[in-house]
């Protein structure tokens, strides 16, 4: 049984976490500000940390360097602040993932489940063909050099990683990075950034071999 440490400063949201997380098999423990969580942590052993930015001490960017610090352990920031600037930091910071507040409890438990399957408790680099994808410093690189992916980029990433070799549709696409974005996306906007994606991380651009086109359903990334 994987063990989640929810820090969170809001007694009713770490109620309905419990509750929720325990149903879906999680064993969970929670902590209202940085300095407890930091002390469960050097005593007990968690697979990974559910993180809010707004704690009741401390605040989640520096409690997410000083939990990497101690353990490598995946953290995912729950946050009501979508804005690029903050899940920017959040993932200079170490996070594995980003989801913003109000979110969907069942998309939570699935992001969960990919972290630790793609992660574990020591992160990971994944590999998309000559592509690799570094889980804890939120970068992408070929060949030792940065592809500098931005925010929409990188969480579009993730999104395809999460769900490899599942079709997602336009519609479950734009609903993933909206919350990132911080405004309305538009399918416009969505066609962008898999385009500008698809030209960083792919070899030939116009015939590509990680996000392909399934045509009428969306897309699919092949791992």
């Amino acid at each position: 049984m994987s063990r989640i440490l929810i820090v969170e400063d809001d007694r009713q949201l770490i109620e309905n976490l419990t509750e929720f997380l325990s149903s879906q098999g999680f064993e969970t423990a929670n902590a209202r500000g940085q300095q407890s969580a930091l002390d469960m942590i050097e005593k007990n052993s968690f697979d990974l940390v559910l993180l809010d930015i707004q704690l009741a001490d401390g605040n989640g960017f520096t409690a997410c360097s000083a939990i990497k610090s101690i353990r490598d352990i995946p953290v995912i920031f729950l946050t009501a602040s979508g804005d690029e600037y903050s899940t920017v930091t959040g993932f200079e910071l170490g996070a594995d993932d980003y989801i913003a507040k109000p979110f969907r409890p069942r998309e939570l438990v699935s992001r969960i489940k990919n972290i630790l399957r793609l992660t574990g408790n020591t992160g990971g680099i994944i590999k998309l063909g000559d592509v690799s994808v570094d889980t804890v410093r939120g970068t992408a690189s070929r060949d030792g050099r940065d592809l500098f992916l931005s925010a929409l980029e990188y969480r579009l990433l993730l999104v395809f990683i999460n769900n490899k070799n599942a079709v997602l549709t336009r519609t479950r696409l734009l609903e993933s990075i909206w919350d990132i974005a911080g405004e309305f996306v538009n399918d416009n906007t969505l066609t962008v950034y898999i385009k500008r994606l698809r030209e960083k991380i792919e070899k030939d651009p116009q015939n590509p071999e990680i996000i392909k086109t399934v045509r009428g359903m969306g897309y699919r990334l092949d791992l």
